[in-house]
């Protein structure tokens, strides 16, 4: 069976240009084009396509709204496809993935290399379509905790609370969503410094810490290299470098990538089970592949607290997957139970664990 593809783009050129690269793979079929934002919900409606690609800066209704209605009633995959590179129309780009929009890449240019941009289009487009999407409200259960299991081989040592001094978080497809839910539910007293590694590529990954500063009352800022941890608020690993802990400092590098991701969360999580013994928590979100496991492992090899985000709120199961499979997680927890749960875990600094 064909994969089944909506266009929604306003520039008859390009849409056509889209259109005519997806029709020449012979797996995919082109069910409908819109040219504007409201066409694009009537569409995607009465259609139901496998997935769709969709402008940010189109006419009577914007990409965002569109995307903001579709996930919320007609949930469907959506590739953002977007030539917006200036600060409000990126910050629309990151508000539509936050409203549950797969992936983003950008339009073709001129100058790109024969066949190159059209072989990534396809890839991506085949890619989104195959991850299931979460409306909001999916991703506002409340669960219990789901005890993950014992790693293999060295057994970890004993998690106290009382010493915990950083947090960090890892996430990639599904990422900029899920950490919005979650800064949003930490307190505005939250206690502890927290790096941060999201898989969101250059142009769109330049601007994302100033749109993630608005979103929230937590201060964000791109990661320095040689400043001193913060004592508090978010740093985010700047687009192509890794980020990691030397000396309880900011240490960035250029460094091979690592799963084919720079920066990399595995890198950022073993620099601070390195750094800081079992005085940290890690914690790994959504996204495809599996950057991050290995590191919550020695993290939590190391005595640090451990979470992973479940399967029924993750966009993408492939990197919380990798980290439960290896016995990574101390805590298996839906999105909407992982900012109030490292709220508990900062609070029981000097207390003593909880029960």
């Amino acid at each position: 069976m064909k994969l089944r593809v909506l266009v929604a783009e306003d520039s008859l050129t390009v849409r056509k240009h889209l259109c005519e690269i997806l029709s020449a793979d012979p797996n995919v079929e082109v069910v409908g084009e819109a040219e504007d934002g409201r066409q694009a919900i009537e569409l995607c409606q009465s259609l139901r396509p496998d997935v769709m690609t969709l402008d940010m800066m189109m006419p009577v209704m914007s990409g965002l709204a569109a995307a903001e209605y579709i996930m919320a009633y007609c949930p469907t995959p959506i590739l953002v496809v977007s030539s917006s590179f200036n600060r409000g129309e990126l910050y629309k780009t990151y508000d539509a993935l936050a409203a549950g929009a797969i992936e983003v890449m950008e339009k073709p240019s001129a100058g790109g290399i024969a066949g190159e941009w059209e072989s990534r289009f396809i890839a991506m487009v085949k890619l989104v379509a195959r991850i299931k999407p979460i409306t909001h409200l999916r991703g506002r259960l409340s669960k219990k905790y789901t005890p993950a299991t014992q790693p293999p081989g060295t057994p970890a040592i004993p998690v106290d609370l009382r010493n915990i001094q950083i947090a960090a978080i890892g996430a990639s497809t599904g990422g900029p969503r899920a950490l919005v839910d979650i800064l949003r539910s930490l307190p505005a007293d939250f206690s502890l410094p927290l790096l941060v590694v999201v898989h969101i590529g250059d142009p769109f990954g330049d601007t994302f810490a100033q749109w993630l500063d608005e979103q929230s009352v937590h201060r964000v800022r791109i990661a320095r290299d040689g400043d001193a941890i913060p004592a508090r608020g978010v740093v985010l690993a700047p687009p192509g470098r890794h980020l990691a802990v030397r000396q309880r400092r900011l240490a960035l590098s250029d460094v091979p990538e690592r799963h084919s991701c720079r920066p990399s969360v595995d890198v950022l999580f073993e620099s601070i089970a390195e750094e800081y013994g079992g005085a940290a928590a890690g914690c790994l979100l959504t996204g495809m592949g599996q950057d991050g496991g290995s590191g919550l492992l020695a993290m939590r090899r190391a005595g640090c607290l451990t979470i992973a985000q479940d399967e029924a709120t993750s966009a993408v199961y492939g990197m919380p997957r990798e980290a439960a499979l290896l016995g990574a997680a101390q805590h298996v927890l839906p999105l909407s139970e992982i900012g109030p749960a490292l709220a508990r875990f900062a609070d029981q600094r000097g207390f003593g664990n909880p029960p």
